[in-house]
């Protein structure tokens, strides 16, 4: 009679976890920052036609490292969501805690249900009337959801710019600055050359602007504001 094959739960939770962290390590550098009048998301990313950084709904945006084909369609997802909570409701109730709670569930569903887990880590953020009221939710594999302030990095080297930004952050910073400040530290992890305009894909939250708040910025805006 044969033994049947067992692996210990937490060996098997150990593993998955190992699987992604490996996955979403070989991603580029994606850093989410707050700055005077909204939040900034910098991507490293030089395909123009594969985004990292998009919009959920009217003062929500995304960012993702990872594998593409996953977080595609977690974006996808989360817009529906959106979408028929707005319609069902009101727009006023489509917020980045909800939508972060939904992202979470199934995260964390797949991650314990499914043989292997989604490679993936996501940010969920909401821009304020003021910047008391800008919102950061960074989400993992595994479901797990913290609220940040400030400031998130993602991808391989997340530590490594996480310790340059907590150095070169601070409150009331402008778009300029706090677009230098997440090149200049996505540029320190990786130790290579200075990220050029091309190499960048870079959009923002406009709490001065009407309606939609989400606009990506050319590489040619990208380009003056590096200078």
């Amino acid at each position: 009679m044969s033994v049947p094959f067992y692996v210990s739960p937490e060996q098997l939770i150990k593993d998955k976890a190992d699987y992604a962290r490996k996955g979403i390590a070989r991603g580029r550098g994606v850093v989410v920052l707050q700055f005077d009048s909204g939040i900034l998301f910098v991507a490293e990313n030089p395909s123009r036609a594969l985004h990292k950084v998009s919009e959920i709904y009217d003062r929500i945006g995304f960012a993702a490292v990872g594998k593409y084909n996953e977080f595609e369609n977690l974006r996808v997802a989360g817009i529906r969501f959106a979408d028929m909570r707005g319609y069902a409701y009101d727009r006023s109730d489509v917020t980045a805690r909800s939508l972060a709670n939904a992202y979470a569930q199934t995260l964390g569903t797949v991650f314990t249900d499914s043989p292997k887990p989604l490679e993936v880590e996501l940010v969920v953020a909401e821009v304020g009337v003021t910047a008391d009221g800008d919102q950061l939710y960074r989400l993992t594999f595994d479901g797990s959801v913290a609220d940040e302030r400030g400031y998130v990095a993602m991808g391989g080297n997340a530590e490594q710019v996480s310790a340059a930004l907590e150095e070169s952050w601070h409150g009331g910073l402008t778009l300029s600055q706090a677009l230098q400040a997440a090149v200049a530290a996505l540029t320190a992890a990786d130790g290579a050359a200075a990220l050029t305009s091309e190499q960048l894909e870079v959009a923002i939250l406009d709490r001065d602007r009407a309606g939609r708040r989400f606009r990506r910025l050319t590489t040619e805006r990208v380009q003056d504001l590096l200078a």
